[in-house]
């Protein structure tokens, strides 16, 4: 991860969103008082939605499951 001052980072904020948004590196900006981390917006909903799908109780156990059941065992029916 690449690390900025935040004096730097404000002289270059529109080639920073568009460097992070091209690799999907997030970029450390260091203040004074916070730091901050850049990311880019898509990069963001996917840290969103790992997070809430995390939250779901059972929910990777049974992607662990689903990915260790061999094909033939699985039904074409849906299970609910």
């Amino acid at each position: 991860m690449r690390t900025i001052n935040v004096t730097a980072a404000r002289a270059k904020l529109f080639n920073l969103i568009d460097s992070t948004a091209d690799t999907s590196e997030p970029i450390h900006i260091i203040g004074k008082r916070n730091n901050a981390i850049l990311v880019s917006e898509d990069d963001w909903r996917a840290i969103e939605e790992t997070l809430f799908l995390l939250s779901i109780p059972g929910l990777r156990e049974s992607i662990i499951d689903g990915i260790n059941t061999p094909i033939e065992e699985c039904s074409e029916e849906p299970g609910w």
